[in-house]
């Protein structure tokens, strides 16, 4: 009988450590959920009202909240593990964890510098929602700045997502930026025509033209003597704002070209004139071909 009653399993033994690991995992959980908690709560607060405070974008403030939220969750779990004994546990998680963001770092090198340059787009504003924008020779009007793209309608009313990358790395010309816009035409006029007459001509037409402002007010001074014509650049000035710069020039164009019509002013084309004479040798083949 005393072998089987060796062989008998006593559940006394198990008692212990079952309660040993049921106390470390209730621990673990307790001290996550009160340092979350806790840090979710002091720390957003704080983290929102600083941005806020310093005038931040919206989007910016919500990405640094969620950011925030996200750091307290794995701090919150760093330090339950080590309070709770999961010093083991705690290590290889740190060690797989730095693992696993190095590979994704390289993988995602383009869309990390694509977020970053959305952070610094949307706090330094170099354009805005419903901007003119041109870059690297294309251009359109901002539809939405995300935080990995930028979305811009051409004027031929066509979709363009540019990552933010390109954007933030290129010379960017915002065309509504300011108050006051230039708008510059030239007019070719011919050497024999009057100066004076043609810029009375230029400026008055474009005084006329409603959404042309007064004060810079317009004017066409010399700029360029041709090979064909005097040109004249035509120069208004509009509140980008409130009117279209594209239909303004256009209207500028068309009215002085009438005008320049109506006085007889000429708008001479490019031409070349050959000077000289032409000699000729073997007259007697031609005349003989000829005669023929």
């Amino acid at each position: 009988m005393l072998p089987l009653q060796q062989g008998v399993l006593d559940p006394q033994q198990y008692v212990p450590p079952l309660i040993s690991a049921i106390t470390t995992v209730v621990l673990f959980i307790v001290v996550f959920i009160v340092i979350y908690l806790l840090g979710k709560y002091f720390i957003t607060q704080v983290v929102e009202a600083g941005l806020t405070r310093r005038d931040f974008d919206d989007a910016l403030v919500g990405l640094a909240v969620s950011t925030t939220i996200v750091i307290t969750a794995v701090v919150a779990v760093a330090l339950a593990a080590t309070i709770a004994g999961f010093g083991v546990v705690l290590a290889a998680f740190a060690t797989l964890a730095g693992a696993l963001a190095l590979a994704v770092g390289f993988a995602a090198q383009d869309l990390i510098a694509n977020f970053v340059a959305g952070v610094f787009i949307i706090q330094d504003e170099p354009f805005k929602t419903g901007d003119w924008v041109e870059w690297n020779g294309n251009g359109g009007v901002v539809r939405e700045i995300q935080l990995r793209v930028t979305k811009l309608d051409t004027f031929d009313n066509q979709l363009v997502t540019v990552p933010n990358s390109d954007l933030a790395n290129a010379a960017v010309i915002n065309n509504v930026a300011n108050d006051q816009r230039r708008v510059s035409v030239g007019f070719g006029i011919g050497y024999d025509d009057d100066i004076e007459q043609a810029r009375d001509a230029i400026t008055e037409e474009g005084t006329d033209i409603e959404g042309v402002l007064e004060d810079p007010e317009p004017s066409a001074p010399v700029t360029e003597l041709g090979d064909s014509a005097v040109v004249l650049q035509g120069r208004v000035w509009i509140d980008p704002t409130a009117s279209s710069y594209g239909a303004i020039r256009s209207q500028f164009v068309e009215a002085v070209k009438e005008r320049f019509d109506a006085e007889d002013i000429d708008m001479p084309y490019p031409n070349t004139e050959l000077s000289g004479g032409i000699k000729l040798t073997n007259a007697s083949d031609i005349t003989q071909a000829t005669s023929d």
